[in-house]
């Protein structure tokens, strides 16, 4: 059992069998979530391994450990197979007919050049959930096309354009975002589709997409565009019309965020934290719409208050006043920070040459008064391992019946 009772693997996904054929980020992290949630995951990988084992040497680097292949392929079994020959082909189709779900992000063209096509594969497998997960979706002109998550998720979706200010070019933005929340909306595709099957002994396909994800998490965005035939761009901080909603640096070169996203509700508690209550009755100020209005004016009051005290101050003021903020953390203060650590957040993972902690992924479950109380890192509460190029495939493939030739 995990802190706070929750729990990261349900037992019952312990018989469901996933496998998983993919390269990189967005199916190994979508399988990786399964398996931390308890299911067996089947790795297959080329001889050569998924690329992203050696993701720093293809960058130039002489690093040869990748801990973001750990956090994406850990608690899984690996297998390999060379699918440019037809035994090895033939291995996975035997493999594929004692799994539930087969998760890739194989380019489609690719797929049916292997006899792995959606239709091929689960007219022979009925009862196989696959889960396809491309650029810009298994049909329409762009189906092949080659993308990472920085061009379909980002940039072609629109949400590149909408971080950027007028003027600035687009930012570069931080690596497999996409990929990851991709990853969560390819489980939910497949979770709907083994419910589906429970009523009619079908499996079925789910097809997802960078491309789509991406216009679903700037669907605020294209709503406003399609409702008004415009949408604001993204705003340099000081010209922000929601000042509440804002960064700000503090006198030790720190950032916090206010988050006061209702106008009328936060802005007293804003005026009182930094010691000017008056505001509150300013008439450049005195409604939502006055603020919106003033916007760079309140701005520049609250960037000369915030310069006159540190992070640490200013989290005691607004504790005192009730001010709805965050600060800016970096990696290594999320990696210590007690919330986190109270809700179980991350994982210790075996990986060569010792222990690695990574982020656990973003669901855990509370059971039920009735629920089995079974449950922990692993299957025999040991810490999931990261596993080696090809290291179950004699194990997973002994237990498996042949298919005719």
């Amino acid at each position: 059992m995990t802190a706070g009772g929750h729990r990261s693997r349900l037992p019952s996904l312990a018989s469901l069998r996933v496998v998983e054929l993919g390269a990189w980020v967005t199916a190994p992290a979508a399988a990786g979530i399964l398996a931390e949630w308890g299911a067996d995951v089947i790795k297959v990988e080329p001889p050569a391994g998924d690329p992203s084992r050696a993701l720093y040497q293809s960058l130039g680097s002489s690093v040869t450990e990748n801990p973001t292949f750990a956090f994406d392929n850990r608690g899984k079994r690996s297998v390999v197979l060379d699918l440019a020959q037809e035994e090895a082909r033939r291995r996975l189709d035997d493999l594929l007919g004692s799994a539930d779900v087969f998760i890739t992000n194989v380019r489609p063209a690719a797929l049916e050049r292997l006899g792995l096509g959606p239709e091929e594969l689960t007219g022979r497998h009925p009862r196989l959930v696959y889960a396809s997960i491309s650029g810009f979706g298994s049909t329409g002109r762009d189906r092949d096309r080659p993308s990472y998550d920085v061009g379909a998720f980002w940039a072609r979706s629109g949400l590149s354009y909408q971080l950027a200010p007028p003027g600035v070019p687009p930012i570069n933005v931080r690596g497999a975002v996409g990929d990851h929340a991709t990853a969560i909306a390819t489980v939910a595709g497949v979770m709907a589709a083994l419910f589906e099957r429970a009523s009619t002994g079908s499996g079925g396909i789910v097809d997802v997409s960078l491309q789509r994800v991406g216009t679903y998490c700037g669907g605020w965005d294209l709503a406003i565009q399609a409702g008004f035939g415009r949408v604001l761009a993204g705003e340099d901080r000081q010209k922000s019309r929601t000042p509440l909603l804002n960064s700000y640096r503090t006198s030790d070169g720190r950032w916090l965020f206010l988050t006061g996203l209702e106008v009328a509700r936060h802005f007293g508690d804003v005026c009182r934290a930094i010691g000017r209550p008056d505001l509150a009755q300013d008439p450049r100020f005195h409604t939502p719409r006055d603020l919106r209005h003033n916007s760079a004016e309140f701005i520049a009051i609250l960037d000369q208050a915030f310069a006159t005290k540190t992070l640490q101050e200013w989290a005691e003021r607004f504790e005192a006043e009730g001010v709805w903020w965050e600060p800016v953390a970096n990696p290594a203060e999320v990696l210590a920070d007690p919330q986190l650590l109270e809700t179980d957040a991350f994982v210790d993972v075996a990986a060569a040459g010792g222990s690695l902690r990574v982020a656990r992924g973003p669901v855990t479950f509370r059971p039920g008064p009735r629920s089995p109380g079974v449950a922990g890192p692993g299957p025999d509460g040991r810490a999931p391992e990261v596993p080696g190029l090809g290291a179950h495939t004699d194990e997973v493939f002994s237990d498996l019946k042949p298919s005719s030739p």
